[in-house]
């Protein structure tokens, strides 16, 4: 059974697509519905959402923007775009973004819900089933992988230093796929889970590897130009490039573009495959010649994998390496981290009535990831930097009912949000009561 979150700033279009999916006989559990993207990101930070099925153009907050912010809440969100203007810059930046469907107003009924219906299929389809391979004879069973010439040639533009990749043949990078000229690497590390490894024979093995580079490609198809391939120890490289106009598109948001696809490898690895992985992801540079940095930098990445046991999907960029030359002690580390959260909450404090705040401005004040933040304001604070921000406007905005005679909607003004009918809802869900009860 799946969520879905229908978003569009006419009610009436938000309450009859909720009406056809109530209907059509799908496996849904619940529909919600919201008014604006700030209001849709507050039930994508606050719940479990399958499928977002938004508007593209909403008052301060539009659809593709909507997209991007809930992709680094939760990268696995499938979404379905609807629009009323067949613009195709639209449409192409939804689909590089991963939408699965641009519908254009007014909807056809059964074209929305076939769109529903093939995303949800999706969600439902299961990956490479490892276990049944497991459970049969697979002595025999055969692979179809990618020809080991290419890939151990890839491996070999991996370790080539930039001085030495001077002399590489440009026809050979262009036979490769090699075109960037901006490129980054992300390399995932497969990590048996502890007391298996012990019933798994070599060939086993093999097909987690196998099935793990499948759920990697088939992930990675909404990106052009992608080369994912064994390394030479069969864990998986990614090389990810970008054209110059594809650069100036959107470059403040690549990495964290980057962070979202390892986020959705790691948690696709660890629900279809029962098994878990390390995700190092290098920066981005421009040039061949500096793919060795960048497949060295994904694995530097992955060095605080022994630090941060709990966490999984590592940016080269979080840690500054400069100062650690040598290994960095937990003392030094937990200082470190310490001082970011401490960083946070101020800032949070300072913030938290600017409507529209979001995680990328937080992560970016301090200098680090969303999802490197988000990890270590939770670990040290035990809530989510969202849950830091409803509850002191929560605060606030009760000590306003209570104190003062403003209005709903100049205390939803106050604590930032941008419309009183979403302040009700969050007020009722955090206290049980509404601003108008809890007045009275």
């Amino acid at each position: 059974m799946y969520n879905i979150l229908v978003v569009d700033d006419e009610p009436l279009i938000c309450k009859g697509l909720a009406g056809l999916l109530t209907s059509s006989g799908l496996a849904i559990d619940d529909i919600a519905t919201a008014y604006s993207g700030q209001e849709a990101l507050d039930y994508i930070r606050m719940g479990d959402i399958d499928l977002l099925v938004t508007d593209i153009q909403m008052g301060e907050m539009n659809g593709i923007e909507l997209m991007q912010q809930a992709k680094i809440v939760k990268p696995w969100v499938q979404t379905i775009i609807i629009s009323a203007h067949e613009t195709f810059q639209y449409a192409q930046r939804a689909l590089q973004l991963g939408a699965r469907d641009y519908l254009i107003k007014p909807l056809n009924s059964e074209q929305f819900l076939d769109s529903v219906r093939s995303v949800l299929l999706k969600l439902d389809k299961p990956a490479p089933q490892v276990e049944q391979f497991l459970m049969a004879d697979n002595e025999h069973f055969r692979m179809d992988e990618p020809p080991s010439g290419r890939t151990e040639r890839l491996n070999q533009r991996l370790a080539t230093e930039p001085e030495q990749s001077e002399l590489a043949d440009l026809h050979d990078e262009s036979e490769l796929g090699l075109i960037g000229p901006y490129f980054a690497v992300i390399k995932m590390k497969l990590a048996l889970k502890q007391g298996t490894e012990s019933s798994f024979s070599s060939q086993d093995i093999r097909l987690i590897q196998y099935a793990t580079l499948n759920i990697a490609k088939e992930l990675l198809e909404q990106e052009p130009h992608t080369l994912a391939f064994y390394s030479p120890e069969r864990d998986i490289n990614i090389i990810l490039q970008w054209n110059e106009q594809e650069m100036e598109e959107n470059a403040g948001g690549k990495i964290h573009h980057l962070e979202m696809i390892g986020r959705s490898l790691h948690h696709h690895v660890e629900q279809h495959l029962k098994q878990s992985c390390t995700v190092g992801i290098s920066q981005i540079l421009r040039g061949t010649e500096f793919l060795s940095v960048l497949s060295r930098q994904a694995d530097k990445a992955m060095l605080w994998s022994q630090q941060l046991h709990d966490f999984h999907v590592f940016y080269y960029g979080d840690f500054n390496w400069h100062n650690y030359a040598h290994e960095t002690s937990q003392e030094v580390l937990s200082s470190q981290s310490n001082r970011i959260v401490e960083n946070t909450r101020q800032y949070i404090e300072d913030h938290y009535r600017q409507k529209g705040l979001t995680i990328h401005e937080v992560a970016k004040n301090n200098h680090v990831s969303p999802n490197y933040l988000s990890y270590l304001f939770k670990k040290y604070t035990g809530s989510s930097l969202w849950e830091y921000v409803v509850k002191l406007r929560m605060e606030e905005s009760r000590s306003l009912i209570l104190n003062t005679d403003l209005r709903r909607y100049e205390i939803a003004e106050r604590v930032g949000y941008e419309s009183p009918e979403h302040f009700s809802k969050i007020f009722k869900k955090y206290f049980g009561v509404s601003p108008s009860e809890l007045k009275k």
